[in-house]
């Protein structure tokens, strides 16, 4: 209750500075005034209604919007609030320097400043358009990120070996067929010798993946296409209204990766073969720290050879810092995703790299090299509750393997 009370208190705190730089940008302007008050308080009573009647096992497209709304609404308002709350700091030191000097007539502290209310709106819809423009668009701006990795004991005939992953379809979000279509084409393009997704094929239940199924069909891949699931894709967020109802939804998607021409990797391993050479490749079923732990790889790594070249589909990479890293036999590669790079950030290559996800992952975007073994944490192909991507685009990956 104390915390629902804080939130409150802070939500105010941020509307009433907001109010304020109104306020004092548009004196004589009423109607701006008003609209700002009846947009809030349209905002919070819409969220409210959306929390109210959420649930973690249905997020919908509807609660998608709302989350985007209050998205909007709030970032640019913590923009103004910076802004303004400095702004009130200086005005009480200056009003206590004048006072102790005596030069102080009528009101304690000085009128606020118009050119600085001004400067918090305008700097406001910089982040305001950024979201706009990852409801609107950059969800669906698919990027591709090409990687080379050399290894001294890849076999020879694998020189040349190229992997295109893909991860995090959530397909219960999508709402634009053309936009997906484009993406699902720009993955065929990349020519890749294997296609491997690295789970969360929906966001709770099979059903979501129904009106997908035959533009999922499209993807292509030579020598074929390999999955492994992903925390979302259990269910376990759902209150089913039996164990067989969930046990059904969990055989629905199984046949779903089926009929995608998905091999699917529960604890298990298989050769990838080219005339006179092969290389493993390993698929664990979800295992994350502070998330369901159903992989096992001691179980899909059984039984095979301490020299063959091993690759690791895992969907959390808290899995390689717990458990893959250190594992008795060398795993080469392994690739993850799950983190979506929280769908927020800002990254400009050889500069800076950040997204709120870094204070939970470690490695929670691109490559990464340790003890000799690598790691790629793939942004996400989709997205979830929040129904844009702002600054980390949405990731096929291309890697090709090469022998020093």
């Amino acid at each position: 209750m104390i915390r629902i009370l804080l939130f409150l208190v802070f939500v105010f705190l941020i509307d009433w500075y907001s109010y304020q730089a109104f306020k004092t940008a548009f004196p004589e302007q009423n109607w701006i005034k008003i609209v700002f008050w009846v947009f809030s308080v349209f905002v919070y009573l819409f969220v409210a209604y959306g929390f109210l009647t959420f649930t973690r096992g249905n997020l919908s497209l509807s609660f998608g919007r709302m989350i985007s709304l209050l998205v909007l609404s709030l970032i640019p308002k913590l923009i103004v609030l910076g802004f303004m709350f400095g702004e009130d700091i200086l005005r009480v030191f200056t009003g206590i320097f004048y006072s102790v000097a005596g030069h102080r007539e009528g009101d304690f502290l000085p009128d606020r400043r118009k050119f600085i209310s001004q400067a918090a709106l305008v700097l406001s819809t910089i982040p305001f358009l950024g979201i706009l423009h990852g409801v609107l668009i950059g969800k669906y701006r698919y990027r591709v990120i090409n990687h080379t990795l050399e290894f001294d004991d890849l076999p020879a005939e694998f020189d040349g070996f190229t992997i295109t992953q893909i991860s995090d379809i959530h397909s219960g979000s999508f709402d634009n067929k053309k936009k997906l279509e484009y993406g699902i084409e720009l993955i065929n393009q990349q020519k890749s010798d294997v296609i491997l997704f690295t789970g969360d094929l929906v966001n709770n239940q099979a059903e979501e993946m129904e009106p997908w199924i035959e533009t999922f069909k499209k993807l292509e891949a030579p020598m074929g296409k390999y999955s492994i699931l992903g925390n979302h894709d259990y269910g376990d967020y759902v209150s089913w209204p039996s164990k067989e109802a969930k046990e059904a939804n969990m055989q629905r998607l199984y046949d779903i990766q089926r009929e995608l021409g998905f091999k699917l990797l529960r604890n298990e391993n298989i050769k990838i073969e080219r005339p006179g050479a092969s290389i493993d490749l390993i698929g664990v079923e979800n295992w994350g720290k502070g998330f369901g732990q159903y992989g096992d790889l001691k179980k899909a790594a059984a039984n095979l050879s301490d020299k063959s070249f091993k690759i690791l589909m895992s969907h959390d990479p808290s899995h390689f810092d717990e458990q893959v890293k250190n594992f008795s036999q060398f795993i080469h590669l392994t690739l993850s995703g799950h983190t979506h790079g929280m769908q927020f950030g800002i990254e400009i290559p050889g500069f800076i790299k950040w997204s709120p996800a870094s204070l939970r992952y470690p490695k929670w975007a691109g490559l990464y090299e340790e003890l000799g073994r690598y790691l790629h944490v793939n942004r996400g192909f989709g997205f979830l509750a929040f129904p844009g991507r702002v600054g980390i685009w949405p990731e096929i990956t291309v890697i090709k393997l090469r022998r020093k």
